[in-house]
């Protein structure tokens, strides 16, 4: 009932390596990459009254959106935010980390907008810290109240929100896609203006893979159908009672995540269905429907239930999953109507004949 991809990017830093009961308290996960650092240019002065000149952190936590796509040009939208921000800080001794510890706001409770995470580690000259950050928050920016002579952030770490398409909704098959985000002052990432980073651009590249499951199973012996009157033959045999119909209800499972069609074979037809026919060559029409479980709708969104199968398709062209269709029951329906049988019982004794071929078929 969970329509949505399984992210198996691998985490690490401060989620599985310091927090994991935390990160999973509060559903998040962490990626840290060494690969961009922050040196800052200068001291930060006691006081400034400019908060770019000190402790500034903004991360594009508002949702962008971006296409993945696969070989064949299907087009997916993606949507991408940046809610959580930490790193690891460096200065020198004096101030020494601590000398924030006191204030209101610091590395542990951050300044709003940022939000509580609980991680706590530290020595005296770094300190590493990791913070939530609102949908549409803006800058955070940490008070200092005294001289920093000089300051470095060696890595970046964040934790991101996704909203992918549903997968019911796609093709089988693997869909790529990119998002890019600046770093640097006045950049998505944006550190204020002191500090500097070595690299100016973050790429995240989007690997989906969809794998679709289309699954029949009919039970032993259920290729075989035997179409009675309700009740049997014993009404028509004792008291010479025409059956309304002849028909077989036959029971299948199946389970579904991709949309798919059903279609129609026969070794005789006749019009637009299949038929049935005895050893002298008299024919009668054969009606075949289907019932769908909950869960599979037509291309109108309607349950599906007794639906005629056409030999050109028609009416059963789509039928699309609402959710993931796990080995539920649904039925075939064989039925000769009313005054078809009327036409079989002129030759009594006879054996009607014939061969159905029902097809699922995903490629829609």
């Amino acid at each position: 009932m969970v329509n949505r991809f399984t992210n198996t990017t691998p985490q690490s830093g401060v989620c599985p390596g310091h927090m994991p009961a935390r990160c999973e308290a509060l559903g998040i996960f962490s990626i840290r990459t060494w690969d961009i650092n922050f040196v800052a240019t200068g001291p930060i002065e006691a006081n400034h009254a400019d908060p770019r000149q000190g402790l500034m952190f903004k991360v594009p936590s508002e949702w962008r959106s971006f296409e993945v796509i696969s070989p064949k040009g299907d087009r997916k939208t993606v949507e991408m935010r940046i809610s959580g921000i930490g790193s690891r800080f460096n200065t020198t001794n004096p101030p020494g980390v601590h000398a924030w510890s006191s204030l209101p706001a610091n590395w542990t409770h951050p300044p709003s907008p940022c939000q509580y995470t609980g991680m706590w580690a530290a020595a005296p000259t770094l300190r590493l810290w990791f913070w939530l950050v609102p949908e549409g928050g803006g800058a955070c920016n940490l008070v200092t109240p005294f001289n920093v002579p000089s300051s470095s952030f060696s890595m970046l770490e964040y934790t991101y929100e996704l909203r992918t398409p549903n997968p019911l909704d796609m093709d089988a098959g693997q869909y790529r896609g990119s998002i890019t985000y600046g770093v640097g002052p006045h950049q998505d990432f944006d550190f204020g203006d002191i500090y500097r980073p070595n690299d100016d651009v973050l790429t995240f590249n989007f690997d989906l893979r969809v794998e679709h499951n289309l699954k029949v199973d009919l039970p032993p012996g259920g290729n075989r159908i035997e179409l009675l009157p309700e009740g049997g033959w014993q009404a028509w045999l004792n008291r010479g009672r025409q059956p309304s119909k002849l028909f077989r209800d036959q029971t299948f499972v199946i389970s579904a995540s991709t949309r798919f069609k059903m279609q129609l074979e026969c070794s005789l037809a006749i019009g637009n269905t299949c038929g049935l026919r005895n050893g002298d060559g008299d024919e009668v029409p054969l009606q075949v429907g289907v019932t769908l479980p909950f869960g599979l709708r037509d291309q109108y969104g309607q349950a599906v239930s007794k639906l005629p199968l056409r030999l050109d398709g028609s009416g059963t062209e789509l039928f699309q999953p609402g959710h993931y269709v796990n080995s539920r029951p649904a039925s075939l329906h064989f039925a000769v109507e009313r005054d078809d049988v009327k036409e079989m019982l002129k030759q009594p004794g006879s054996t009607y004949t014939g061969v159905v071929t029902v097809i699922w078929d995903s490629e829609v």
